[in-house]
């Protein structure tokens, strides 16, 4: 149950263990690119950072594009 917790603050954005912080990363980045966590160990830490800056900044131009798509459309039915 501890370690469940713990992974929750961290998503939250509280500090975690290097651990916690590891298995996030991991799961994030299988994820998003569909392959196993095991490959991830293999990769270099150096290309895992590289990967899951490129993950994060793709993510957050897509939120960024759903917030200006959802006041569009907000507008337009203000206007109606």
């Amino acid at each position: 149950m501890k370690k469940k917790r713990m992974i929750k603050d961290a998503f939250i954005g509280k500090s975690t263990n290097p651990k916690i912080a590891s298995l996030i990363a991991v799961y994030m980045l299988s994820k998003a690119l569909a392959i196993s966590p095991l490959e991830i160990y293999k990769m270099p830490v150096s290309l895992v950072k590289d990967l899951l800056t490129v993950h994060y900044t793709v993510e957050e131009r897509k939120a960024e594009e759903m917030d200006k798509i959802q006041k569009q459309a907000e507008r337009a039915k203000h206007v109606r």
